[in-house]
């Protein structure tokens, strides 16, 4: 069994894989090292593996790298694709283990990950597994809300379901301008991807997926697990150079 932690700024995604099956999902507003032992007692891990764009308590660590064979994601981590990114250090972990997981489940095919949260990143792998980059933009709370502090009148609106592009008065002017103008930009970048490199498959994943898939055809796979089973994938490769 394989025990896996992404840790964002906000929250920790943590899950239990068996081979590449998802076993148990839960979602910590802490990782602490009691919350940690909790949630391992009685399990069956032999295996552990963890991404975090924050700060991780060196307590928790400590406890898993001494009870299990165990993988911080960092650049210099060995994995199952080619990383091409010019600055290899400076990619954010959760995009190479979304760009991953999009190779594991398309195989030799070509693959745009687009993860809509905070910001927006587009990555993309190539069918032969190199992953070549993407692209970093504001998310739709992020564009909301600069509308808002950056302007002398301009009030702050929230997301609502909508699919109106054209405004009607300010409220929803900001709306469209912030929801839709998302739209249209990954609408863009699809198309351009698709000029580009042809067919493509495209991961649509994310805090706003859900709510952006509803503007997509059916083409567009939605996937929220994506950054889990990437880096169980990175874990169980490095399991098997071991042996």
């Amino acid at each position: 069994m394989n025990l896996i932690f992404d840790i964002g700024n906000t929250r920790t995604k943590v899950a239990l894989f068996s081979g590449s099956h998802l076993v148990k999902k839960e979602t910590w507003e802490k990782c602490d090292l009691k919350t940690v032992k909790t949630f391992v007692k009685n399990r069956k891990i032999d295996n552990a593996a963890l991404s975090s764009t924050a700060n991780v308590s060196q307590a928790v660590e400590n406890f898993l790298q001494k009870k299990y064979f165990y993988i911080r994601l960092s650049h210099k981590t060995h994995l199952p694709i080619t990383n091409k990114y010019k600055t290899p250090s400076t990619l954010g972990r959760d995009r190479l283990a979304g760009a991953v997981a999009a190779f594991d489940l398309f195989p030799k095919q070509n693959t745009l990950v687009i993860d809509a949260g905070t910001c927006i990143t587009y990555d993309f792998i190539d069918e032969k597994g190199n992953y070549l980059g993407g692209g970093i933009s504001p998310g739709i709370k992020m564009r909301l809300q600069a509308m808002n502090e950056f302007t002398a009148k301009l009030p702050l609106v929230e997301q609502k379901k909508s699919k109106k592009f054209i405004g009607n008065d300010t409220e929803s002017s900001l709306r469209v301008g912030g929801q839709m103008g998302t739209v249209m930009e990954i609408r863009g970048f699809i198309r351009a991807y698709e000029t580009t490199f042809g067919k493509i498959n495209i991961i649509l994943t994310g805090g706003d997926s859900k709510a952006l898939a509803n503007h997509f055809e059916n083409h567009i796979f939605v996937n929220n697990n994506l950054v889990l089973r990437g880096l169980n994938k990175i874990l169980n490769y490095n399991v098997q150079l071991l042996e």
